[in-house]
């Protein structure tokens, strides 16, 4: 660890508060121990939002602002260090927030368990400009009603946006390396390469959107943690004319914000991975390290020819991600290495897009991901292509066949049918409790029917595609 390592407390509330106990316990019940109830627990899943509090986290110029998070999904020793604000820190004595207040004069609480997640999703909103369905998103409520909180939300967006003294205890806002009990928080690539040669049975744990839930859930993962989400080297974020590299480390968030426009495929897909909760801690470097066939993102990065950077004790190296995954969540990946970049080429003139088949669209698990993107020569002959899925094998996959079909045909409705047939042909999903193998493999095919119809104006030449 470096010399410049914080000591085992993190300011609650702006109170400075000593951490101890097992680092693997999340903050949500850490915070029910310690009689600050008015976070809630709901499903410990990070589904619904009850349990949100604000995490001091920098901007992309490094300024400090408040981001909602999941507390279910957030283990102690990541806290260490850091700065958390809780609903209980909103009113001043008897004098309720703006946000509680709103909430009040919309009636948006009936029972009141999911009020204070509400509340502290608005509060974050209010400061950082999210306006709209967006501020809620990873909120659920069971019983007052969407319309009262909704108008609680456009009550906020009318009213000029003042500083209060919950702004002020961003200032000062600094992050060290950090260690709590076999919870270590290096602030470096090497140190956190060191770390795990000393501890090779650690897990690597970034923004813990994945792990939390298993954590949360008591489940054994462990004996030692290495927390990414301090090291600089990993929240970079360059944008180049050729290429763009993202550090493993960056949320999801900043890049719905920072790279809108360059790649349609990733735009679309963001907004329904999970919610802006999980998405203010998920990193891409996550989605790869879990590997799960149905990661949302994973489409996107093999449609997009994405390349992963590794770093290792032997060394850096690169490697396209088409080759990453082997087996159902195996990938190249060593044991100690780690996934440090991702690497998105800019190719002129692409048409990409994505899709999501879910039972809740937002916040769910794919039936069915699909990523598409098609690149045409003069006349119009397709000269590259790429069609990418998640959710129909053992892991993340391509039709390679289709696209060699696809190479050098004009997208002509015949073309698009026979597509359509042989994709539904491509794979051998499996039976589940979220949808039928029948079923995905239809949705292959009527996918790419959807992408050409909406984004080459082609229809296939037949009327029914087979869902």
């Amino acid at each position: 660890m470096t010399n410049a390592m914080t000591s085992p407390s993190f300011l609650l509330n702006g109170q400075a508060t000593e951490l101890a106990g097992d680092p693997t316990e999340s903050l949500l019940r850490w915070l029910k121990r310690h009689r600050l109830n008015g976070t809630k627990e709901g499903c410990a899943d990070g589904d619904c939002g009850a349990c949100t509090v604000a995490l001091a986290e920098p901007d992309a110029q490094g300024v400090p602002r408040w981001r909602a998070v999941n507390s279910c999904l957030l283990p102690i020793g990541a806290v260490a260090g850091r700065r958390v604000l809780t609903v209980e820190a909103l009113a001043d004595g008897e004098t309720l927030h703006p946000v509680q207040q709103a909430m009040v004069d919309c009636a948006g609480s009936q029972c009141g368990y999911c009020t204070p997640g509400f509340v502290m999703s608005l509060f974050v909103a209010q400061r950082n400009g999210v306006r709209g369905d967006a501020a809620i998103e990873g909120n659920l409520c069971r019983c007052t009603g969407y319309q009262p909180i909704r108008a609680a939300a456009a009550l906020l967006e009318a009213a000029p946006t003042a500083s209060d003294r919950c702004d002020a205890l961003l200032e000062g806002t600094t992050l060290a390396a950090a260690e709590l009990g076999p919870f270590f928080s290096p602030d470096s690539i090497e140190t956190a390469l060191l770390l795990k040669t000393r501890y090779p049975d650690a897990a690597w744990i970034g923004g813990g959107t994945d792990l939390g839930v298993e954590l949360s859930h008591g489940k054994p993962v462990a004996s030692n943690f290495i927390a990414l989400d301090r090291i600089p080297a990993l929240q970079r974020l360059e944008i180049g004319e050729a290429a763009v590299t993202i550090g493993a480390g960056v949320p999801l968030s900043r890049l719905e914000h920072e790279l809108h426009g360059l790649f349609p495929a990733l735009d679309q897909m963001l907004p329904w991975f999970a919610a802006r909760q999980v998405r203010n801690r998920a990193t891409l470097g996550g989605n790869l390290g879990t590997a799960s066939p149905i990661g949302d993102l994973l489409p996107v990065l093999l449609a997009l020819d994405a390349t992963l950077v590794l770093h290792g004790p032997a060394g850096v190296r690169a490697l396209p991600v088409e080759g990453y995954f082997t087996e159902y969540r195996k990938t190249q990946r060593a044991a100690d290495e780690l996934v440090t970049a991702v690497r998105l080429p800019r190719r002129a003139g692409l048409r990409s897009a994505s899709y999501k088949v879910a039972k809740r669209q937002t916040d769910d698990i794919s039936i069915v991901a699909a990523v598409f993107a098609l690149g045409f020569d003069a006349a119009g002959g397709v000269a590259h292509a790429r069609l990418a899925y998640g959710g129909v094998a053992a892991i993340p996959r391509r039709a390679r066949r289709v696209e060699d079909f696809l190479l050098g045909r004009r997208l002509a409705p015949d073309t698009v049918a026979e597509a359509v047939r042989q994709l539904q042909a491509e794979f051998t999903p499996l039976d589940d409790h979220r949808a039928g193998a029948d079923y995905r493999r239809a949705l292959c095919g009527t996918l790419f029917a959807k992408f050409a119809a909406e984004h080459a104006g082609v229809a296939p030449a037949v009327a029914e595609t087979g869902a």
